[in-house]
């Protein structure tokens, strides 16, 4: 793969002054036509060996263009911080807003390449990695970014060269640590590796560019060049690209589905209640003060039909933990910064650190349920949300992250009766809105959606508890309960 871009590219120095000053004002022009239209993000990774020039063509691209508009990341080895939560988090973090560029040093390629080759990663870890990097990649694209890919090459005799001319000139000399030179010595397994990743992730949707590094010339303009196509057909309304097909989830031909078979009989006294209520508070309190826990997070999520008494088990959950380690993140309709982001961006950013716990008051499921049945995305948005939240979740447990998602429930007699009495009681007025009613009238198709997502979601590692809660005593402790039983098998 390599052998292909190291051909000696030069380009003379006065050819190289036209086309730059050409290059440079189509460039910018186009910037400023992406931050005007803000359809898109564009994502540029920057890799490659050390020497390559990666830095300095950076910061022409930030000479060329209005900085301001551009979102530069350089990424090293994770803070304490970064370590206590899923790998790609720290990414997560770093995506330009639509309208902007952003450009990434080191990216989600540096980490599982260094890790390989040191030992410290698995053969089948790496390749799993590399999948899930094209799913993550795909979602980026799916959700309308632009990802460019670059990674720049040089020889080995050329990479020993241009450490060295560095390393010579005090100007350039801080730029080449002990680690420049640990890795040139691993140059052949560094090789064997990269080529391996960019093999398996150069892909139709985000493919890699190899830039040969020897020549700054060549090197810039080509960069520049590709980055100005893309921007150029992103703003030029090209045709949308046609929907990747997915399986319609279909309906039951008999009409009975797993909510309307759940059992909503169960009765409990206001006396059991508050016994098991203390019993179940105060383990649930002991089990996240367990030492275990402090390497693990506990993400809760809530779901389900309107006055079903979601808030009030949340609160039964948060009144037995310790409120310097708890969030309750309650999700509304997305916000002007949130929609000029990827749809998981913003649950991403509220994922605890670890020995802490959230609970998500409602959440990404937003995308199969309400937007769904109110037509505030597209078929092909929330059918393959399915998959991007299947892949979102195991990326959370693999973090060592315990999920535990409810849905909570009610039958339509006992919601209607739960509304009328909101109506009534003065206090409770607020709770009830027009929405309410309006989801009302949409329950059978909210019904379908919610038996088509638990079918998808319902993993291994993160399956959904549902819970009837006609009777709400019952409903808090088995909610409880199931929490208790999760976490402490986890640990």
């Amino acid at each position: 793969m390599f052998e292909s871009a190291e051909l000696g590219h030069s380009i003379p120095k006065d050819e190289y002054v036209a086309r730059e000053t050409e290059l440079r004002e189509a460039l910018l022009a186009a910037q400023y036509e992406l931050l005007n239209q803000k359809k898109a993000p564009v994502i540029v990774l920057i890799g490659g060996v050390d020497g390559a020039g990666k830095g300095e063509t950076v910061n022409l691209l930030n000479a060329w263009m209005d900085p301001r508009h551009i979102i530069t990341y350089a990424f090293g080895d994770p803070s304490d911080e970064e370590s206590e939560r899923p790998r790609m988090w720290r990414f997560w973090r770093a995506l330009p807003p639509k309208g902007k560029i952003g450009i990434l040093f080191g990216s989600w390629y540096t980490e599982p390449i260094v890790q390989r080759v040191t030992g410290h990663c698995k053969t089948a870890e790496f390749e799993r990695y590399l999948q899930d990097v094209n799913h993550f990649e795909r979602m980026l694209v799916d959700e309308g970014a632009v990802v460019l890919k670059f990674w720049f090459h040089l020889s080995k005799k050329s990479q020993r060269k241009r450490l060295k001319a560095l390393e010579k000139d005090p100007k350039t000399r801080w730029r080449v640590s002990d680690e420049e030179w640990q890795r040139f010595k691993h140059y052949d397994e560094f090789r064997a590796i990269s080529e391996v990743a960019l093999r398996e992730t150069s892909t139709g949707e985000a493919p890699w560019t190899i830039v040969e590094g020897t020549d700054p010339h060549y090197r810039y303009l080509t960069v520049g060049q590709v980055l100005l196509d893309a921007l150029r057909t992103q703003t030029a309304n090209a045709t949308p690209r046609p929907p990747r097909l997915s399986v319609v989830p279909r309906s039951a031909l008999d009409g009975r589905n797993l909510l309307n078979g759940l059992d909503f009989s169960g009765k409990m006294s206001k006396k059991a209640y508050g016994q098991k209520l203390e019993k179940y508070q105060g383990r649930l309190n002991l089990l996240t003060r367990d030492p275990k826990f402090a390497n693990r997070s506990l993400i809760v999520v809530f779901e389900g039909v309107d006055a079903a008494g979601k808030g009030g088990a949340i609160r039964r959950i948060t009144s037995a933990l310790d409120a310097r380690h708890y969030n309750v993140i309650p999700i509304a309709a997305p916000n002007e910064e949130e929609r000029a982001q990827p749809y998981l961006w913003r649950f991403w950013r509220h994922l605890p650190r670890k020995g802490r716990v959230t609970v998500f008051d409602r959440s990404w499921y937003g995308r199969v349920l309400v937007e769904r049945v109110e037509r505030f995305c597209t078929e092909s948005e929330w059918l393959r949300a399915y998959s991007e939240i299947n892949d979102f979740e195991e990326q959370l447990t693999d973090a060592n992250a315990i999920v535990v998602k409810f849905w909570v429930t009610v039958t339509e007699d006992e919601q209607l009766r739960r509304f009328q009495d909101r109506e009534k009681t003065p206090f409770k007025a607020f709770k009830l809105t027009a929405e309410d009613w309006r989801n009302r009238d949409k329950w059978h198709e909210y019904e379908r959606a919610v038996c088509d997502m638990v079918e998808r979601t319902s993993t291994e590692s993160a399956p959904w508890v549902l819970v009837p809660a006609n009777d709400k005593y019952s409903a808090r402790i088995a909610i409880l309960q199931t929490l208790c039983e999760r976490v402490a098998a986890a640990l």
